[in-house]
């Protein structure tokens, strides 16, 4: 018996001395080092392989050109903005024909968001402060840090659980105390989402003004979701932060560095050319039915643990995240748990 125990965690060191094996390097969009597992080229072939079975899943691509190119246009000149920083990314935006109220990237530049958040929207500046927040997400290389931190926490947490249950209970105790490790290594792979979601919308915020847009349209975002939400899921257990916090932090930010934009005439937020769009988004026909985030293929729900940055992927219990669709947890990139029903 302790030949065995004692088997297994000599396996299970060298295991998560593997898995937390990074690379530190400090991020030019940042400034701030981070331990990742994942090189430029390796995240940028996560998003071309992914980006089309997500897509699918969640109701296709609007390609209608003046809709697409809207939305593509927006983009990619927010994206022009970092390329001091990541020169020649393969940036793709996606428009999603879907009215689940969603937006997310993918690792290296594949960003999308739904017609179902556009359709929230009264300006173009609230577009294009969402935009560069996914862009904010892209450089800012989040979801390599999660999948990197996820990586190491949970099989960490999953095999540092079964030694103790092992040692406790024998079999049925080794089970459980995995479930058990799985889940510590899910809620601390949550650390940094917060923040990471405050300095996605810090670099939005930053791409937008440089383009002449007025960073209030930030703002704006966040009181459209609160407003659509009805409320906050629990923040601690939430993958990303309520509404009424954004929105502080996005208040004190505006005042101390764009406070210049304040009545500025080379700031706007371009209501009026919005408006085509938003007549084209809503001349469409309705979505295709169940067009929402719901793998139904094992690539689709690859995709989709992708995007979900492995966040709570091994705990089992998804219950305290809150609907996929919930507009307060508006970048939160789907459920792993559907992902496991596809297989």
């Amino acid at each position: 018996m302790h030949d065995r125990i004692g088997t297994f965690a000599r396996f299970a060191f060298a295991a998560v001395i593997v898995a937390t094996s990074t690379a530190c390097s400090t991020n030019p969009a940042t400034g701030r080092s981070q331990a990742l597992m994942y090189n430029r080229g390796e995240e940028i072939q996560i998003g071309e392989e992914h980006k089309g079975p997500l897509t699918e899943e969640f109701g296709g691509a609007i390609t209608q050109p003046a809709l697409h190119n809207y939305v593509s246009d927006i983009g990619k000149r927010l994206a022009a903005v970092t390329e001091s920083d990541f020169p020649s990314l393969p940036w793709e935006f996606t428009l999603l024909n879907s009215k689940v109220i969603n937006a997310f990237a993918l690792p290296g530049g594949k960003v999308f968001i739904s017609r179902g958040l556009c359709e929230e929207m009264t300006n173009e500046a609230q577009l294009a402060a969402v935009l560069g927040h996914e862009v904010g997400h892209v450089t800012g290389r989040h979801t390599s840090e999660r999948m990197s931190q996820a990586l190491g926490s949970t099989i960490g947490g999953a095999i540092i659980g079964g030694l103790i249950g092992a040692a406790a209970g024998g079999k049925e105790g080794a089970a459980a105390g995995v479930a058990g490790g799985a889940t510590i290594g899910g809620i601390v792979s949550l650390s940094f989402s917060r923040e990471q979601e405050i300095e996605a919308d810090r670099l939005g915020m930053r791409y937008m003004e440089r383009l002449g847009y007025d960073p209030v349209g930030a703002i704006e975002v966040q009181e459209i979701l609160g407003r659509a939400g009805g409320g906050g899921t629990p923040e601690f257990l939430s993958t990303h932060p309520a509404s009424a916090t954004r929105i502080a932090e996005l208040n004190k930010r505006y005042d101390k560095y764009y406070a210049h934009t304040r009545g500025n005439p080379n700031y706007q937020k371009h209501a009026e050319r919005f408006q085509p769009f938003l007549a084209g988004l809503r001349a469409l026909p309705a979505p295709r039915a169940h067009a929402e985030p719901r793998p139904r293929t094992p690539e689709g729900a690859r995709a989709l643990m992708f995007a979900a940055a492995f966040h709570a992927g091994q705990s089992g219990d998804h219950s305290a995240f809150g609907p996929l669709g919930d507009p307060v947890n508006w970048c939160w990139h789907c459920a792993v748990a559907a992902a496991g029903e596809a297989d």
